[in-house]
């Protein structure tokens, strides 16, 4: 069953629901540069395993820039 989701503003179909670590795996993202939210809930890093990404989901994923103030 293909699955159609929203990420980061634009449609896209993955072949399955899944859990985010196997989402993020699949989209070749470390898990650790990158905030999460699904429906607009940010998903704390510790709830990732648990955390599935379904038909309909709008995903955004942020990733961590670096740099600061001179």
């Amino acid at each position: 069953m293909t699955v159609r989701i929203t990420v980061n503003g634009k449609p896209r179909e993955i072949e399955c629901e899944m859990d985010l670590p196997s989402f993020l795996a699949a989209n070749k993202i470390d898990p650790r540069l990158v905030a999460v939210a699904i429906n607009g809930d940010v998903i704390p890093k510790h709830d990732y395993a648990s955390a599935r990404v379904r038909d309909g989901d709008v995903v955004e994923v942020v990733r961590m820039v670096g740099g600061g103030a001179r």
